[in-house]
């Protein structure tokens, strides 16, 4: 661990992001030139103290999981969050199986749906990004650990996963999900998290196993979805999504038809999803 050159790279990037770049308020008394330290920290999930400490080179050593953040709180690149594990003396993560880095430029349109609930998911399903709103609308999946960061695999073995779902449409979101795991374990092979993911759950739900044998694919239009939330009631709300094919990430924005009692019902979750934050 190169305890100088890490807090010099930290600092430079930081000071290199502006406050409009995250979706922030710049305010008319900042002197500081990029970001503060604290909004780095709170950025990537961390203390003021942790951040700070990197950065005057008497931090303790940083785990892959913090270096992970800190890569996604100062929106690097591929290029540069391998270059940050470097000098924290890490293996630099296998970018084909290592699939939660979220692109910069993703990062910078979300941060600017901050009133919208919209988050970035891989191709394994794991959620790796959320607006305030979209904690509001869905829980915070970003908590997750394990097999079970993959909302495929929480689908067939966490009841709690179709709570938010209409139990008439649990059918057709089952066979959907097996859909998109059945691409992702063709792409990514044996050996792989999504190989993982299947055999435990091969295992673990009859009803996985039964849809796996039908190898269903996923189909090109997608139909609104049907929510009933613990605070609202029932949403209808239409799903767009932008692609990134280079990290196998997708960007979900959660939309209602104008003037709709789902949309009023939006934007109480976004008054909600406020408070959280």
């Amino acid at each position: 661990m190169d305890r100088a050159q890490l807090a010099s790279f930290l600092r430079t990037r930081r000071e290199a992001l502006q406050p409009e770049d995250v979706g922030l308020p710049r305010g008319q008394r900042r002197r500081t030139g990029g970001l503060r330290r604290e909004e780095v920290a709170a950025l990537s999930g961390m203390s003021t103290d942790y951040y700070s400490r990197l950065e005057q080179q008497r931090g303790p050593h940083p785990s892959e999981q913090m270096l992970a953040a800190l890569a996604r709180g100062l929106r690097l690149t591929l290029t540069e969050r391998d270059h940050l594990f470097q000098l924290a003396g890490h293996a630099v993560p296998h970018r084909a199986v290592r699939a939660d880095h979220v692109n910069p430029g993703m990062m910078r349109i979300l941060d600017r749906l901050h009133d919208t609930p919209a988050q970035v998911v891989n191709h394994l399903g794991e959620t790796l990004a959320q607006t305030a709103p979209a904690v509001a609308l869905l829980g915070d999946e970003t908590r997750h650990t394990g097999l079970a960061r993959s909302l495929h695999h929480r689908w067939f073995t966490d009841p709690q996963a179709r709570q938010l779902h209409p139990a008439r449409d649990h059918q057709t979101q089952s066979r959907l999900l097996v859909a998109h795991l059945h691409a992702a374990y063709t792409r990514d092979g044996r050996d792989s998290r999504a190989s993982a993911i299947v055999d435990d759950l091969l295992a673990a739900s009859p009803e996985f196993a039964q849809l796996w044998r039908e190898h269903p694919v996923p189909g090109g239009y997608c139909p609104p979805k049907h929510f009933v939330h613990p605070e609202v009631g029932p949403l209808e709300l239409h799903c767009q999504t932008l692609v990134d094919p280079d990290q196998s990430q997708t960007l979900l924005v959660f939309t209602a038809v104008p003037g709709s009692e789902s949309d009023e019902k939006l934007r109480l979750l976004a008054v909600i999803g406020a408070q959280l934050v």
